[in-house]
C-alpha cells in the first residue's frame, strides 16, 4: 500500500512541529517567568551566559556592527539556533522515538545551567527550564504522533484527509498560539515587575547642591548636531543585560562591605533624604569607536559617592571599589576617583526625571572621566571596598585594562556622512571632551593642510563634552577633513589609530566630504 510523506515533505512537516514545540516551550518560560522570576527567564539567562563566555573581540565586533541594537541581535541569533536545533529534533523524533524528546531535555539542562551562574538565581527560577522543557517534549511527542498517523494512513482515502487535516491544524494552532503568546509575554513582563509604575510614582526631591548654569554660547547651534544635552531616549544603552532587572525601589538596598570600619547599609528613602547634588556628566563607552555615538552628556541628580564612603571608613590598604549590580555585573573603580572632590555620584535622576529603567532605575553609579566598563554601574546594589589585588570587575579578566580613564578625543557630527553640500563655505560643527580637564582648543584641517582653529563654545563643565563649529570655504570634490582637541593641561589629542580594546580608541576622526558645484 502506498505510503504519504516518506521523503522532502515529511521532513519538512516533522522540522515544523519541532519549531512550534519549541517556541511554544520559550515562550510558556518567558510568560512564567512574568510570574514567579521577572528579572530572570530561560531565554535571557542563556543569552547572558553566551555573552559572559563570548571573547572580547566578539563583543567589540558586535558593538560596531549592531551598536546599541546588540541585544536585539543576540535574542534573534538565539532565536535562530534554537529553531535550527528544534527542527533537527522534530525530524530525528519523526525518525525514532524518543530521540527528539532527548534533545529537548538538553535544552533544558542547559536553561538550568545557565540560570545557576546568574545573580537572580532563585529555586523558581531554576524549575523553569525543567517546566518548559517538559512541555516541549510533550508537545513534540504530540505533533510527531500526529504526523506519524497521517503517514501510515493509505494515500486518497478518507482516514487520509483527516489525518492530515488534524495534524495541519494541531500544527497550526500550536503556531498561532506561540504568536500570540509571545506578544502576550513581553507586555506581560513588564508588568508584573511593577517597577515601571513605582518609577512614575516616585517623586525626586530638588537638589541642595543644583547643577551649575550652562554658559551662554555653550551649544555651537549648528544644525544637524547632536543637543548639548542628550534626551533620555537618545541616550546610548551599552551592558550586558539581556532583560532590564526588576530592581524595585521599595525594596532596594545599597551596601558597604569589604575593608571598612564599619558596614553601611542605605535605602532608597535614606538615599533620597540625603543632600544631593545635581551635575552635567559626559558619560561614554569603552567600545566607542574614533567618531562613534557610544557618548553622551545629561543633568544627573545623585549623592555624592565620597559622603558614603566616608560614613564606611575605608581600611589603610585599599585601593579599589567593586560595585554590584542585580544582575551580577560588577565594576572595578578605582578608591581614589570616588573620594576626592570630583562629583561622583550614586544617580537617582536623569535629566530632571528618575533614571530610566534602562540606565539603572532606581540607582546607578556615575563617575566623571572614567569609562562605564570600571565605574558606570546600573542597578546597583553594593559597594566592595577592596584592592585591585584581590578582586576585578566583570572585563578586567576578559582581556580589558584595569584602570580605564577616558581618553581624549573630538568629533566631526556635521556634515553628515553620505550627504553632498554645496560648494562655498562648509559648516562644520562636532563636539570634544577630555573628562576631569576640559577642552583648551578643537582644530580642524582639510586634506592634511595646516590646522586652523575652530569657533570653540564653553564647555559646561571639564566633566562634559564641548561643542565647536568652523565655516570652512571648499570647492567641488572630494575632501578629507581631519579634527584634533588640546586639554586645558596642553596636551594634544594622540593621532595614533588605536583600537577600542584594551582601554579605548585613539586617533584623529577622519570624514570625507563630496563638495558638488
Amino acid at each position: 500500500m502506498q505510503r504519504q510523506l516518506r521523503d522532502g515533505p515529511r521532513r519538512r512537516f516533522a522540522a515544523a512541529a519541532g519549531v512550534v514545540a519549541a517556541g511554544a516551550a520559550v515562550v510558556a518560560g518567558e510568560l512564567l517567568a512574568g510570574l514567579v522570576s521577572p528579572s530572570l527567564s530561560p531565554l535571557t539567562a542563556v543569552g547572558g551566559a553566551v555573552i559572559d563566555a563570548v571573547p572580547p573581540g566578539v563583543k567589540d565586533w558586535a558593538v560596531a556592527l549592531f551598536g546599541t541594537a546588540d541585544k536585539a541581535a543576540l535574542l534573534a541569533g538565539m532565536g535562530l539556533v534554537i529553531a535550527v536545533i528544534a527542527a533537527l529534533a522534530g525530524i530525528m523524533e519523526d525518525r525514532r522515538r524518543h530521540t527528539g524528546v532527548a534533545v529537548v531535555g538538553v535544552f533544558g539542562l542547559v536553561g538550568v545551567a545557565a540560570i545557576a551562574t546568574r545573580a537572580q538565581a532563585t529555586p523558581a527560577a531554576l524549575a523553569l527550564p525543567l517546566v518548559t522543557g517538559l512541555m516541549a517534549a510533550v508537545m513534540l511527542r504530540f505533533l510527531i504522533g500526529k504526523l506519524q498517523n497521517w503517514a501510515a494512513t493509505p494515500h486518497a482515502g478518507s482516514g487520509e484527509g483527516s489525518s492530515r487535516r488534524r495534524f495541519l491544524q494541531d500544527l497550526a494552532g500550536g503556531a498561532v498560539l506561540t504568536a500570540i503568546g509571545g506578544a502576550v509575554a513581553g507586555a506581560w513582563r513588564g508588568a508584573t515587575a511593577g517597577v515601571s509604575e513605582a518609577r512614575d510614582r516616585l517623586a525626586l526631591p530638588q537638589a541642595a547642591s543644583p547643577a551649575p548654569a550652562i554658559p551662554p554660547g555653550a551649544a555651537a547651534g549648528v544644525e544637524g548636531m547632536q543637543p548639548l544635552i542628550t534626551p533620555n531616549p537618545d541616550f546610548y544603552r551599552i551592558d550586558t543585560a539581556l532583560s532590564v532587572p526588576a530592581a524595585d525601589p521599595d525594596t532596594w538596598v545599597l551596601k558597604v562591605t569589604g575593608m571598612v570600619q564599619r558596614e553601611v547599609e542605605l535605602d532608597l528613602a535614606g538615599l533620597l533624604a540625603k543632600p544631593l547634588a545635581e551635575r552635567h556628566i559626559t558619560i561614554a563607552c569603552v567600545s566607542n569607536p574614533v567618531g562613534g555615538d557610544l557618548i553622551g552628556n545629561a543633568r544627573w541628580l545623585g549623592w555624592p559617592v565620597r559622603e558614603l564612603l566616608a560614613q564606611a571608613g575605608p581600611l589603610p590598604g585599599a585601593d579599589m571599589v567593586l560595585s554590584r549590580s542585580a544582575d551580577g555585573w560588577s565594576a572595578g573603580t578605582p578608591l581614589d576617583v570616588l573620594t576626592d572632590s570630583r562629583d561622583a555620584l550614586l544617580a537617582v535622576g536623569m535629566n530632571g526625571e528618575p533614571l530610566p529603567l534602562e540606565h539603572g532605575f532606581p540607582v546607578r553609579l556615575v563617575v566623571p572621566g572614567l569609562y562605564g566598563y570600571v565605574s558606570a554601574t546600573k542597578w546597583v546594589t553594593e559597594l566592595k571596598v577592596t584592592t585591585f589585588a584581590d578582586d576585578a570587575g566583570y572585563w578586567t579578566p576578559r582581556g580589558w585594562s584595569e584602570r580605564g580613564p577616558i581618553k581624549m578625543s573630538s568629533r566631526i557630527d556635521v556634515p553628515r556622512k553620505g550627504r553632498p553640500v554645496p560648494a562655498g563655505t562648509v559648516m562644520f560643527g562636532g563636539v570634544a571632551w577630555a573628562q576631569h580637564t576640559g577642552i583648551a582648543k578643537v582644530e580642524l584641517r582639510v586634506n592634511r593642510g595646516p590646522w586652523r582653529e575652530t569657533e570653540f563654545s564653553p564647555g559646561i563643565s571639564v566633566d562634559t563634552w564641548y561643542q565647536w563649529k568652523l565655516g570652512v570655504d571648499l570647492g567641488p570634490g572630494q575632501h578629507e577633513v581631519q579634527v584634533r582637541a588640546t586639554d586645558l593641561a596642553g596636551k594634544t589629542q594622540d593621532e595614533e589609530q588605536r583600537p577600542v580594546a584594551p582601554d579605548g580608541a585613539t586617533g584623529f576622526h577622519t570624514v570625507r566630504v563630496d563638495v558638488r558645484s
